[in-house]
């Protein structure tokens, strides 16, 4: 029986919860445990990816799922390697680069979870000082390792956001809640200080299709209508119609979401000093930059849209006006270019039931992907997981067809046709106990993070949360390095204690 020794790239949900499922279906007692290794890098030094530095920080329940993933890292078959960056160079200058071939070397199989990391662009509004992605705002709130610059909240009046779904709603309400309202929360204290200066008065939230189409849920609008300190403008009543008899039904999600938009914000309009929009029909064709010595704010043109018999927005030839102070598209994200396998018509890896498959159409043996990385960027937490338990069963098939292991059946999926495989690119014997010697040297100088160093990074994050009455607050690699640095001469001068005790003690 060969072993499965399993790499996966990525840290986030879609990778936990691929090996928490391989973990529970070869547990410690079955005869194929010790056939199992998995080994889980990420370029960011912390694991759990978007849980860690995509949700909002105001929705701490979001977070809950990360016990779970502690409880697979209390397994031995498993270990975690933060700080690396496989493959394309990093914008984050402190990761330690690993080719993509070299950690192939070292495993039998490998899974790609990575998620979408790159923002799609909106092609009539390319990035500017006026015009950044969501991602960057972000990333900003959450203290990314990649860190993107604060925005000069404190001279901007206006935002408007491109997109209605729920990425633009976060931004939206933590540009709109009071910072003292957010303190309680995982917002670290730099950004609760640029919150506290912003003269923002207004944001417009705007999308090319109505309140039937919009993306958002309805959790987060009815978060935006009890925000405390902002009101909603009145829409148009034509808009929030229900469809008339014999016309297309609506959903449960839509008529909760038009009972919402027809009932209001909590504060009625004119009653707070803030104010937020959702300008429906309406799509971008172009911004105009402001002379600086003149205004501060640019001109976007938006044309008025309609739909066709597809539900498709269309321009109505009709155009309006907005001046902004600060254009946010959040039109969605897609996987890295330059990443193995990926397909630009896609906008991700190309596979068929968490198979990869090569340009020509042929199976990479051995070769997996999980979450945004295999399917895109859509979904939740719970799709993810059942994305991700169905693609552990798939490889456990794999590796042992005809085995009495309790995998579920993939609806769609075969057993792999030998004639449409490509060629191996991976080893089918290694030594299971191996990490690339890079990787090991930079375990040795600090480069490197493992689970363990991760629980004392987030054991001393709440802990200082703690004392400034808030959930936690977040370190900065820089600090994360001297954190662990004093951890570890802390841990060797108590040995050496300990040894010096003993050897007292002997005489």
């Amino acid at each position: 029986m060969a072993p499965i020794k399993l790499a996966i790239i990525g840290s986030g949900p879609s990778a936990f919860y691929v090996a928490s499922r391989l973990l529970s279906l070869l547990p410690s007692t079955s005869p194929q445990a010790s056939r199992l290794k998995i080994h889980m890098y990420d370029r960011l030094w912390a694991p759990h990816g978007l849980v860690r530095y995509g949700v909002a920080p105001d929705h701490p329940e979001v977070k809950n799922c990360t016990h779970k993933f502690d409880s697979a890292a209390e397994d031995p078959r498993l270990r975690f390697f933060g700080n690396i960056n496989i493959g394309t160079p990093s914008v984050i200058p402190h990761t330690l680069p690993l080719s993509l071939s070299t950690l192939m070397s070292h495993y039998t199989h490998l899974l790609f979870s990575t998620g979408c990391t790159v923002p799609i662009l909106h092609s009539a509004l390319p990035p500017s000082t006026y015009c950044v992605p969501a991602l960057s705002l972000v990333h900003w709130y959450t203290q990314h390792p990649s860190s993107p610059p604060p925005p000069p909240l404190e001279r901007l009046s206006h935002i408007t956001l491109i997109g209605q779904g729920n990425v633009s709603l976060d931004i939206a309400r933590m540009l709109l809640t009071p910072s003292s309202e957010l303190a309680k929360y995982d917002v670290p204290a730099p950004v609760l200080a640029v919150l506290e200066r912003s003269a923002i008065q207004h944001v417009s939230i705007v999308g090319r299709r109505g309140p039937r189409q919009a993306a958002f849920t309805t959790k987060e609008l009815r978060e935006m209508m009890n925000l405390s300190d902002a009101s909603l403008v009145p829409l148009d009543p034509a808009l929030l119609k229900a469809p008339a008899d014999g016309a297309e039904s609506l959903t449960r999600q839509q008529s909760r979401v038009l009972q919402l938009l027809q009932k209001g914000s909590r504060n009625k309009p004119g009653t707070t000093r803030k104010t937020w929009s959702l300008d429906f029909f309406r799509s971008p064709t172009g911004l105009i930059l402001p002379d600086p010595s003149l205004s501060q704010q640019a001109t976007l043109t938006l044309a008025h849209t309609t739909l066709d018999s597809s539900s498709r927005a269309v321009s109505t030839g009709e155009t309006s006006t907005l001046s902004t102070s600060l254009v946010v598209t959040s039109l969605g994200h897609r996987a890295d270019p330059s990443a193995a396998w990926y397909d630009p018509a896609l906008g991700h890896l190309r596979t068929v039931g968490g198979r990869v498959i090569d340009a020509a159409g042929r199976t990479m043996r051995n070769v997996y992907a999980s979450g945004w990385a295999a399917t895109g960027a859509r979904g939740v937490l719970a799709s993810t997981m059942m994305d991700a338990y169905a693609v552990a069963d798939v490889i456990l098939r794999d590796a042992f067809p005809g085995e009495d292991i309790q995998t579920v059946p993939v609806v769609g999926v075969d057993s792999i046709d030998e004639k449409a495989l490509a060629e191996d690119v991976l080893p089918k014997e290694v030594d299971v106990d191996s990490i690339p010697p890079e990787v090991e040297a930079g375990l040795r100088d600090g480069r490197v993070t493992d689970y363990e160093g991760w629980r004392a990074i987030n054991a001393e994050e709440v802990r200082r949360g703690e004392a400034m009455g808030k959930e936690r607050e977040r370190m900065g690699w820089q600090e994360v390095e001297a954190f662990l640095q004093s951890r570890d001469n802390s841990l060797t001068l108590s040995y050496w204690e300990y040894a010096a005790g003993l050897f007292d003690l002997i005489k």
